[in-house]
């Protein structure tokens, strides 16, 4: 058997969507801020300088890439794990507030279980909601 290996350079499409390829890679468990005339009108998206989430997002695409894909998106796009040089990608953005946790899109919860941001994420929107519920 022969075992072939594919190579191609990863790019920062937005703050958690990148290219390899063809093949459109979403992070999984992060929402990034939208790119201008991304966020659909009724959408509530992420908070945030969208510029500034993919400028961070390709600057960590420096060196090896492991994928692990987990399923795809309404979209079409591969939903995965991406760790560049030993870092998981959803984490780095999340560690940097570069976009939010999303617990019901962290499939098996493997985000939460290797990122402490993710849990800061969970415990301040639920502070902030208690609040909004408590005020006068």
């Amino acid at each position: 058997m022969i075992a072939i290996h594919l190579a191609c350079t990863l790019i920062a499409v937005d703050g958690d969507t990148l290219r390899c390829g063809r093949e459109r890679i979403r992070l999984v468990a992060i929402d990034a801020p939208e790119l201008p005339g991304h966020c659909r009108r009724g959408r509530r998206c992420a908070p945030g300088d969208p510029v500034a989430a993919q400028r961070h997002l390709a600057a960590g695409l420096a060196g090896r890439a492991t994928i692990e894909r987990v399923g795809r998106d309404r979209y079409g796009r591969t939903l995965a794990l991406v760790r560049v040089a030993g870092v998981d990608l959803s984490c780095r953005q999340l560690t940097a507030r570069q976009a939010i946790y999303k617990v019901r899109w962290d499939n098996g919860g493997r985000v939460a279980a290797i990122c402490p941001a993710a849990h800061r994420d969970r415990r301040q929107r639920a502070q902030r909601a208690a609040g909004a519920t408590t005020s006068t």
